[in-house]
Parts: structure tokens; C-alpha cells; sequence
């Protein structure tokens, strides 16, 4: 099962010289009513996580914040944040298409056999005799089971099911996705 981190398109973002991973967990859409409170579409699997959710990075294109969440509200498919260090919406205008972030420590904590995204990008993957078939570049979410796009040397482009007859292991450490080849898979 994959949980994606910082959504698809943004995946970890490498902060400063540091090379801290952030995970992005949703972008600002706009404030929402005077008091400082912002829209905010979560870029999260799991939207209730920011129940729990106590202190967060704002991204924008001028600066990065280090903020604390003082109250949240679910309304459709948005969240409604309130932060300690904004009171009112002169305050967060600005904060418009924002990305908000979490370190590692304060990300979900992931099941046995749960990954980000971001962790599986760039992955080498081989198959079960140790052949390499090529790198891991997309993660396509299908709602039945997730599919790894694996792209070769060559720029050819294979899609695998992330079901256990398929993918046989994935190592981080070792950054390598282990798959088995079914039948008619490569056959494009």
C-alpha cells in the first residue's frame, strides 16, 4: 500500500542545504473568512491527519514559515486551518497556491509494507534473477491497486501492478523494487 506523501506531482521537496525532506500535505487555496484562516486542499491520502496536525512549513514563492496550527474545520473536500502566527486575512491573502509541509517526524507514521511516494521514485527496479528492467518514475493511483510506472534505459515504458504476484520486494535502503515479470507485462 503507498500513501502519497507530498501528492505526485510535488513529491519531496529537499529543504535548503540541509536536504531535509518535507512532505507536502496540501497547498492554500485561498483565506476563508477575516480572522486568518485559510482553505487549504489537502495533498494527503488521509485529510483527517490534520486532526492531529501541530506544526507545518508554508512554501511560497518568497518564503518559507514555520507555523502552528491553532484550529481545524473540514468543510467538502477542503480543510480549514487556522494558524497561531496569522489573525486576520490581510495576513494570509498573500499565502494564495502556498504548499504546506510536514518534516518526517511529524508525518504520518506508515504500516509494514506502507510507503510514500516520494521514497519510491528513482528506485531501481530489477526483476527476480536480478535483472535491471529500470527506474521507478510515477506511481499511477487507480483506486482498485496502485501501478508502478517503471521507465528503461532505452525510454520505453512499462506498467506494473502493485499486487504481491508482482511486486516482490521493495528495499529502501537498498533503493531497489524487486518485481516478477507476468506473462504478456512487457509485451507492448
Amino acid at each position: 500500500k503507498i500513501l502519497s506523501c507530498p501528492q505526485r506531482a510535488a513529491f519531496c521537496y529537499k529543504h535548503g542545504g540541509l536536504m531535509e525532506d518535507l512532505l507536502r500535505v496540501g497547498v492554500i487555496t485561498s483565506p476563508h473568512g477575516i480572522a486568518g484562516e485559510v482553505k487549504v486542499y489537502p495533498t494527503t491520502d488521509d485529510p483527517m491527519r490534520f486532526k492531529n496536525l501541530k506544526e507545518c512549513i508554508l512554501k511560497s514563492n518568497r518564503e518559507m514559515l514555520n507555523l502552528h496550527v491553532a484550529g481545524v474545520k473540514f468543510q467538502k473536500n477542503l480543510v480549514i486551518l487556522k494558524f497561531k502566527e496569522f489573525n486576520n486575512i490581510n495576513e494570509v491573502e498573500k499565502y494564495r497556491q502556498a504548499e504546506l509541509y510536514v518534516t518526517r517526524e511529524n508525518a504520518v507514521k506508515l504500516e509494514e509494507g506502507e510507503y510514500f511516494i516520494c521514497d519510491l521514485i528513482g528506485l531501481k527496479v530489477i526483476d527476480e534473477f536480478g535483472k535491471t528492467i529500470g527506474e521507478l518514475t510515477d506511481v499511477i493511483q487507480t483506486g482498485a491497486n496502485d501501478v508502478y510506472e517503471v521507465t528503461t534505459p532505452e525510454r520505453k515504458k512499462y506498467l506494473f501492478p502493485v499486487i504481491k504476484e508482482c511486486i516482490l520486494n521493495v528495499d529502501l535502503d537498498e533503493g531497489v523494487v524487486t518485481v516478477h515479470i507476468m506473462k504478456g507485462l512487457l509485451d507492448l
